[in-house]
């Protein structure tokens, strides 16, 4: 016969099982407010107006021209990292 001096009840599979199943929808209801607020933040804002739709598509343009001009200059600085052509030693 064992007796437990702590004042803890011993831990059972129930227990543990228990324990698991909380600790999944805890995880999963995380996961979906996660989801809730990425989504709020990616979707792009409809343009109410002209004006801030004409704003949007300069935006847009001058986003994609910076990100372009971004890979450009990595891939000149560090594109050997990517090439498949193993450099010779004469």
């Amino acid at each position: 016969m064992t007796t437990f001096s702590n004042s803890k009840p011993p831990i059972t599979l129930e227990y543990i099982e228990e324990q698991k199943l909380a600790l999944s929808k805890a995880i999963s209801k995380k996961g979906e407010e996660i989801g809730a607020v990425w989504h709020t933040l990616v979707t792009p804002k409809r343009a109410t107006t002209k004006g801030e739709l004409v704003t949007s598509i300069i935006s847009n343009g001058i986003t994609a021209f910076d990100t372009f001009m971004l890979v450009r200059k990595l891939m000149n600085r560090y594109g050997h990292l990517f090439s498949r052509r193993s450099k010779k030693k004469s």
